[in-house]
């Protein structure tokens, strides 16, 4: 490993997973401490960050596991606090949380719709809201938002509420990227198109007759004829976050094999 995050802290939202596999908060986490960053796994499940914890510390990495809901301002800052009292300095932060709620604008309950926006928008604005404060002590620090693709392409999944959060996850990412580029502070965004992550098999599989239709109808979505992994969206990340981006700030990058541009 070249060691790009050397002694640099993280931390990670949505660092676990309760099924077995790679999501893309705890590959994101394990491959920034396999990167020398000291890392903070965060989850609202706190067995699932443990796992994570548990696997990066295997690896002889720096791990410590929290829980927090991401929608609960306390508890974001609960962990901020921790992390300045263990290290006084915040270098990277990882949004990686988020939720799908099937139904269209017709049949989606309202709390369904803020759920899913809370979650997924909110809960980025209470991350930025008490970890760029330290940030801007510090006049540095990376912020990268696991956005989707589905924020700038629609598909044929019934989730308009998932889709609008997102999108106003990438334009949330612009306009703090603007704000804070002079003080030091960088802000992208993740696209990932057709991902094979634990969440699908969760979330998303409902919407066809058996995993393998869902499998095939994935994997024939993208041009490459292959759902991408959580190490595509973790490794996009990571040089997001590392000094090798240092000129990159308001970026949202899709990572999907080409659909974006296939327009599929």
């Amino acid at each position: 490993m070249m060691q790009r995050l050397a002694s640099k802290v993280a931390i990670v939202m949505g660092a676990g997973s309760r099924e077995d596999g790679w999501s893309n908060g705890k590959a994101a986490a394990a491959l920034y401490a396999r990167e020398g960053a000291l890392v903070y796994a965060v989850d609202v499940d706190l067995v699932a960050a443990e796992r994570t914890r548990d696997i990066i510390l295997d690896e002889g990495g720096v791990c410590a596991a929290l829980r927090a809901d991401i929608t609960v301002s306390s508890d974001i800052k609960a962990v901020v606090d921790t992390v300045l009292r263990d290290h006084g300095r915040i270098d990277v932060l990882h949004n990686n949380v988020g939720i799908t709620a099937m139904g269209d604008v017709v049949e989606a309950s309202e709390e369904s719709w803020r759920s899913v926006l809370d979650t997924n928008l909110t809960g980025v604005f209470l991350t930025c809201k008490h970890v760029l404060p330290v940030m801007q002590a510090q006049h540095s620090g990376a912020i990268v938002n696991i956005s989707s693709l589905a924020s700038i392409q629609v598909n044929h999944y019934p989730y308009p509420s998932y889709a609008a959060a997102k999108a106003g996850l990438n334009q949330l990412t612009r306009a703090m990227a603007v704000q804070y580029a002079s003080q030091g502070i960088r802000v992208n965004a993740v696209l990932p198109g057709v991902m094979d992550t634990p969440m699908i098999y969760r979330q998303i599989a409902g919407e066809f007759n058996s995993i393998e239709a869902m499998r095939q109808k994935r994997n024939s979505a993208s041009p490459m004829g292959r759902m991408g992994d959580a190490w595509d969206v973790a490794h996009a990340a990571l040089f997001l976050v590392s000094d090798e981006a240092k000129y990159i700030t308001g970026v949202c990058l899709p990572v999907d094999g080409g659909k974006s541009c296939a327009g599929r």
